[in-house]
């Protein structure tokens, strides 16, 4: 019997993300050109589809808040919590003059929380000095209150740069909490 990995779990979703976009000529070690709000609004409605109606408003005002990002991901993820939560995902981070690269995030979280959900994930990141800089932990508040499905952004820092998750999903969620995520490049189940 072959055993399921978490990157078999989520495989089929992120291969239709990574179809998306044509990747660009690679400038290794460069820092990564911004992308204009345009932009990220129409790749985010290929991305999200027909539950896409508030992305527009999402993505301007996150620009409005920290300008461009010079890097956005897209991925899909899925998360639960009972006071204590965790939460793993995929996906793929589009930069425009420094490459693409494969990413897999997982975190802890702590607070007045409970439900579970999946979601499809459109991540922008602002200030990130080159490719390999978004490996670390980005810490901070999120909050969540749908049933059945949602749309909702929060925004995660670490040093000056800045991770703005805005999340299309389904589930049962109703809480905040105070938790990170950790960027990596291999998947693991270890959220810590």
């Amino acid at each position: 019997m072959r055993s399921h990995s978490r990157r078999d779990a989520i495989k089929t979703l992120t291969s239709a993300a990574a179809a998306l976009i044509a990747p660009p000529a690679l400038a290794q070690g460069a820092r990564p050109q911004r992308f204009t709000s345009r932009e990220l609004v129409d790749n985010g409605h290929q991305f999200f589809g027909t539950v896409s109606r508030g992305l527009a408003s999402v993505v301007e005002e996150a620009t409005r808040r920290w300008g461009q990002p010079n890097a956005y991901i897209l991925g899909q993820e899925a998360s639960g919590a009972f006071v204590a939560g965790l939460r793993f995902g995929e996906g793929v981070m589009y930069t425009r003059n420094a490459g693409d690269q494969r990413l897999y995030w997982q975190g802890p979280s702590l607070g007045f929380d409970a439900g579970v959900d999946g979601a499809r994930t459109m991540m922008l990141v602002y200030n990130l000095p080159s490719r390999d800089g978004i490996y670390r932990r980005f810490g901070g508040v999120d909050g969540s209150a749908y049933l059945i499905g949602g749309f909702g952004f929060t925004a995660l820092t670490a040093d000056d740069v800045v991770v703005v998750p805005i999340r299309a999903g389904l589930g049962a969620r109703l809480g905040v909490n105070l938790g990170y995520l950790k960027f990596t490049n291999s998947s693991t189940w270890n959220p810590f």
